[in-house]
């Protein structure tokens, strides 16, 4: 994926660095971004085969929206159009391409592949009504069809999620031959399950795949051409670079940005870095910082909302709840995510004394007004789905149509007809990367189906963990990284959730909340080492130490691997029964809170931070992001305090007083007060039970309902409006006793 990027901010040193790095992007990609090892066509060949892309892309459209087709019919017939193009693309071996060529096996694989796919799309009623009786044709035009399908997975997705298929297989076939089965029984059974069949290889994945995420990879690809990431870069500039370490915050927004789209944390570190990542090197981090900054930042942009790469939309279709509260659910996660990246960038800055970019050299404001339009495509596409006005196949049509139209009025980088053709080629090219990846998490949904593996996973983790749900939680955290290892942003989400989140909801998580913990853990296993491919793509950009850059990425995201575990224990923070008190309380609390962490791994604040302030203010912070009134107020405490040594350790040091001005000491202490106010707001606000309104200070409860619902005795309380008018005829024969309530603190 590249993508254009003209300076509007900086522009001398932009475009320097620009072109330094862009030199060196096509072999970055190259190195750890699969999509990009692609064959090389030219002259009519690249002609013919872009075409074939593009007329792939049309073809998805239109089946998505018209198609009566039976399922089995449409999914079969789209694996057989993957596979051709699949072959089409890439290589058997990485970095070993001829112009103009592909050898006499690679082309028996592609007519093959595509012929068994093509097979069960004709004969798919026949095949239906023969259910388990299918014939040794059947059986060997299956497993072939399986097999040519995983070995394009190897070249395109890579080796772990093969690992995994392979290793369920195995198991399949062991434990079906363990129950009495001849070979032949299980052959025939497997191979009608795992490729006949909604539970194998044609199964949901694959479904939402070719339902949803084909048509957002479309509108990425036509969105990209707009000449939006310019845009977002641009916005950036003018937000934070001014500011102290100006560039790495220009990285942090704009990465965010474009990463929401993109839906690959390569891609977008290869395509942002190589602007970002030189103007981070210039101002004064350091190589492995910079581009750590930036892998950071592009992961985090697959779980921003409203678009997280198209895994919303998935995520909406998996729970079963609108896409508008998936998004807003998203929010406070996202939030602490790119909030303690931005806080460790800038106590990096101000540890090295860094500046910003002169407002000379930003980018105008008119500039931003003109281009605003730019996003009309993506505030259309979330307005449609939000509102259920329209299905999301059609929203994400209408939304590709409204991306070609602004296309056009972008006089700098204008929508060309080439350009609508290479959109139409990039949206089928990613397509069978996800594709692919999704007819694996089919497979792995299969094996599981097809032996009763589920129930067996849930009683080993169970067994394991003791029935502790931390252990469990960091088990399956073990688990997402491992199967999220270079896997697309959509397709990992699709595995997790077949595979993972089950196992959550039977331990008692919240499904939203499961959704959620296995999608963070996926995302993240792309800047976690040793395979940390967006990491090492943005070490090679910035010419720095790989392993050093993936553990710099790894401390800069370390809100992704604690906010899990918060919101898996309590999902108040996604915004689960909590009043509007609470959700202020828990989004400053949390906020306050990634703070402490932030500064406890960065280890300075105001000055250079003594081992033991680390700890203590890496504690607070870890209090204060679990929500809990107890845990809240000493996570303050314990942060106060040590902000205020830091604030004499630097007076004592430097000589500087501990405030520039007053102006400055009394905005400090009216925002702490504040602060205070709000986090405690929740300890004397009531919803009553009965009418579901909001009120402060005192109210009633009724100990015998609270002891018979088994809840605290606060979640029953009724407001005096209820008691005097619901309850007054209980009240008045004696039927009914309430008790005077002042909800304590604890």
């Amino acid at each position: 994926m590249k993508a254009k990027h003209e300076p509007h901010g900086p522009v001398q040193d932009q475009t320097a660095g620009q072109t330094a790095a862009m030199e060196d992007v096509e072999a970055v990609m190259k190195k750890y971004d699969r999509e990009s090892n692609v064959r090389v066509w030219e002259g009519t060949p690249k002609i013919v085969v872009r075409c074939i892309m593009a007329l792939f892309s049309v073809y998805c459209i239109y089946m998505t929206l018209f198609s009566t087709a039976i399922q089995e019919v449409r999914l079969s017939a789209f694996l057989a159009l993957i596979v051709l193009m699949g072959y089409l693309t890439y290589p058997a071996k990485k970095g070993v391409v001829r112009v103009n060529h592909i050898p006499w096996y690679d082309i028996i694989l592609m007519a093959v592949g595509t012929a068994c796919f093509l097979y069960f799309t004709f004969n798919a009623m026949t095949i239906i009504k023969m259910s388990v009786k299918i014939g040794t044709l059947q059986v060997v035009v299956g497993i072939v069809g399986i097999l040519i399908l995983m070995e394009l997975c190897r070249r395109c997705v890579g080796i772990p999620i093969l690992c995994v298929v392979g290793a369920l297989l195995i198991y399949t076939f062991a434990s079906m031959l363990g129950s009495g089965r001849t070979v032949t029984q299980v052959i025939t059974r497997v191979a009608h399950t795992l490729f006949y069949t909604t539970d194998g290889v044609i199964g949901t994945p694959i479904s939402v795949c070719y339902k949803f995420i084909v048509l957002f990879i479309i509108f990425g690809a036509f969105l990209e051409r707009t000449g939006i990431a310019s845009f977002f870069i641009a916005l950036a500039n003018k937000v934070a670079g001014w500011s102290s370490g100006g560039p790495a915050k220009v990285a942090v927004i704009s990465s965010a940005l474009c990463g929401m789209v993109s839906g690959s944390s390569v891609g977008n570190t290869v395509t942002t870095g190589s602007v970002t990542i030189p103007m981070m090197k210039k101002t004064g981090y350091q190589g492995e910082f910079a581009g750590a900054v930036e892998a950071a930042a592009s992961t985090g942009g697959q779980i921003m909302p409203p678009i997280m790469g198209a895994a919303a939309f998935l995520m909406a279709e998996y729970i079963g709840i609108p896409y508008a509260q998936v998004a807003v659910k998203a929010i406070l996660p996202a939030v602490l995510y790119f909030a303690g990246i931005f806080i460790a960038v800038h106590l990096e800055a101000q540890r090295l004394g860094l500046k910003g970019i002169s407002k000379d050299q930003l980018p105008k404001a008119s500039y931003l007004i003109r281009k605003v339009y730019l996003l009309i495509p993506l505030v259309l596409l979330v307005a449609l789905v939000a509102t259920n006005s329209r299905t999301m196949q059609s929203s994400a049509a209408l939304a590709i149509l409204a991306a070609i139209v602004v296309g056009f009025l972008n006089k700098e980088e204008r929508l060309t007809p080439k350009k609508i053709l290479e959109a139409l080629e990039a949206g089928a090219k990613g397509a069978i990367t996800v594709a692919v990846a999704c007819g694996m998490a089919g497979l792995i949904a299969g094996c599981i189906t097809v032996t009763g593996l589920a129930s067996k996973l849930i009683t080993g983790v169970v067994a394991i963990s003791g029935n502790n749900i931390m252990i469990a939680l960091l088990l399956t955290m073990v688990c997402c990284i491992i199967l999220g290892m270079g896997v697309p942003t959509t397709a990992n989400y699709c595995i997790m959730a077949t595979t993972c989140a089950p196992i959550l909801i039977k331990m008692g998580i919240p499904a939203v909340a499961a959704h959620f913990f296995v999608f963070y853990f996926g995302i993240v296993a792309d800047i976690t080492p040793p395979v940390a491919l967006a990491a090492y793509a943005g070490a090679a950009i910035a010419k720095a130490n790989p392993m050093k850059t993936g553990i710099n990425a790894t401390k800069l995201a370390i809100a992704a691997f604690i906010v899990p575990y918060c919101f898996a224990l309590n999902p108040t923070m996604l915004f689960v029964n909590a009043s509007l008190p609470e959700v202020v309380a828990i989004c400053l609390t949390a906020l306050i809170g990634v703070f402490g962490v932030a500064t406890a791994l960065e280890g300075y604040v105001f000055t250079k931070m003594h081992w033991a302030a680390r700890v203590l203010i890496g504690a607070g912070g870890l209090m204060l992001i679990y929500p809990g009134t107890l845990t809240d107020l000493g996570g303050s405490a314990l942060i106060f305090v040590i902000l205020v040594v830091q604030l004499f350790r630097r007076k004592k040091e430097t000589g500087k007083p501990l405030f520039v001005s007053k102006g400055k000491a009394v905005r400090t202490a009216v925002l702490l007060v504040l602060a205070l106010v709000l986090m405690l707001a929740p300890c004397f606000v009531h919803v009553c039970d009965t009418c579901g309104a909001t009120f402060f200070g005192s109210g009633y409860y009724s100990q015998a309902e609270a002891a018979e619902a088994g809840v605290p005795i606060s979640d029953t309380v009724i407001c005096h409006d209820c008691c005097e008018t619901e309850y007054a005829q209980e009240l008045s024969d004696g039927t009914y006793t309430l008790d005077y309530l002042s909800r304590p603190l604890f």
